[in-house]
């Protein structure tokens, strides 16, 4: 997604893995830390619960993420910098940026062509490309298996994967295009939300883990949160 008012989405391919090593050998190598803001308190994420794609780890390219250019297409370009947080959200770095916008005209984000209507100024990653990937260090707490419901939207469809501590905890995700031949802009195809049910499954074990979210076909998806729950 690199024009219009596409909005973005991001994603992963960890190449920590190379090590070869455990779970714990992987954390103690690993050089992210947990976002922090003068607005966001930060700390790892929690699990249960809702998991925001946009406060990935810092650390920079090659750490906490990898995109593929440096420019953020979200904040500070189609969001001008003008000294809001909204759209000046982490736009010194690569992986891109944006929130869902409501009341305009015409409308973007709360438009009647979506399958489910978003909260407003959700900040997410987008204009994900394939290959592409970003880390978000999270706090279990209690080990066990957990079914993840993706609030996201896709132009076209595409597929994902997530590891833990960089090892694979899924093969590939099928995320389900959005598309909607109603809508009459066609740039608004980027803006049909949609929430796609257990999309993932993954075991996790107690306290810090870090997930790997990555972008493997098609790209173009906008990524917002990952609500994880105790699988039955």
């Amino acid at each position: 997604m690199k024009s219009g008012l596409r909005l973005p989405v991001m994603t992963a391919l960890f190449t920590i893995t190379a090590l070869g090593a455990s779970n714990g050998d992987f954390l103690s190598h690993y050089k992210g830390t947990p976002y922090q803001d003068g607005y966001y308190n930060g700390g790892a994420q929690k699990i249960p619960g809702v998991v925001h794609c946009a406060y990935y780890d810092r650390g920079g390219e090659g750490v906490a993420y990898h995109d593929t250019d440096a420019k953020n297409h979200g904040s500070g370009e189609l969001n001008p910098a003008n000294g809001t947080y909204l759209n000046e959200f982490r736009m010194g770095e690569g992986v891109d940026t944006s929130y869902t916008k409501f009341k305009l005209d015409p409308q973007i984000d709360d438009n009647p062509f979506e399958q489910v209507q978003p909260p407003a100024n959700l900040l997410y990653v987008g204009w994900t490309e394939p290959g592409e990937w970003f880390n978000m260090t999270v706090e279990v707490a209690q080990a066990g298996d957990y079914t993840a419901d993706l609030l996201y939207t896709s132009n076209r469809g595409g597929t994902i994967s997530l590891d833990v501590n960089g090892e694979p905890a899924t093969g590939p995700l099928t995320i389900v295009s959005t598309f909607n031949a109603s809508d009459p802009l066609a740039w608004r195809q980027w803006h049909h939300w949609r929430i796609a049910l257990g999309i993932a499954k993954v075991h996790l074990q107690a306290g810090k883990s870090v997930l790997t979210v990555h972008i493997l076909t098609e790209g173009n998806m906008n990524l917002a949160t990952f609500a994880f729950r105790k699988a039955n």
